[in-house]
């Protein structure tokens, strides 16, 4: 496992990268809601809302759904009452609407039915990259930052190794992680919640 800092000199976010190499459409958090609640977009839609654009969900894989299923399984076995484990299900910032691929939340689904969680409801957020990996690396990790998400994990199946965020900026100009710290498929990864660890995954129960 090696531990590094991360600030914006040394780190793959450009600042100036504000709009993603997809067809994009500009929208606020709440005209996004309201199309969905007109109908005008549904669940079914191939989109999610990032940084005030509207963009075309990535294809996934077969590995990627297994890996997507390994996460989500292996958090489940080891988060503590008072959280659950979502997969690809909305959270809201201010300016988007991510739907990752796994999260951590806190309490019980039943206390968002008239909302998606926040970044404060997030403990850990997961993305699992392969096709995926430019845009999880600067833009996902970029927005969870602003957020203030305070982890962030990136399953890279590009090079079999689970990359570990901490330590959000929060808001400002190019918003990052301070700390990266990269686990190899032998290694054990830390799951922590509220700043306490809860327990330590194998990598390679991660990994399809």
């Amino acid at each position: 496992m090696n531990e590094e800092a991360v600030g914006p000199s040394c780190s793959s976010v450009s600042p100036s990268a504000s709009v993603p190499p997809a067809p994009v459409w500009p929208l606020r958090v709440e005209q996004f809601h309201q199309m969905l609640r007109a109908g005008i977009l549904t669940e079914n839609d191939p989109v999610e809302l990032l940084e005030g654009w509207l963009v075309a969900k990535m294809g996934k894989n077969p590995a990627h759904r297994a890996a997507t299923r390994l996460v989500r399984a292996a958090l489940e076995r080891v988060v503590p009452a008072g959280w659950y484990v979502d997969s690809q299900e909305p959270i809201t910032t201010q300016d988007s609407e991510p739907e990752p691929d796994v999260s951590v939340i806190r309490g019980d689904t039943r206390m968002y039915l008239d909302r998606h969680p926040g970044p404060e409801d997030v403990g850990v957020v997961v993305e699992v990259a392969e096709a995926s990996i430019e845009r999880d690396r600067n833009f996902k990790m970029r927005l969870y930052a602003r957020a203030g998400i305070s982890i962030y994990w990136l399953l890279s199946l590009v090079d079999n190794r689970l990359e570990v965020y901490t330590g959000p900026t929060g808001p400002g100009p190019a918003p990052n992680y301070r700390v990266r710290a990269e686990h190899g498929r032998e290694d054990m990864v830390p799951v922590i919640l509220d700043g306490r660890e809860i327990a330590r995954i194998p990598v390679k129960d991660l990994l399809p």
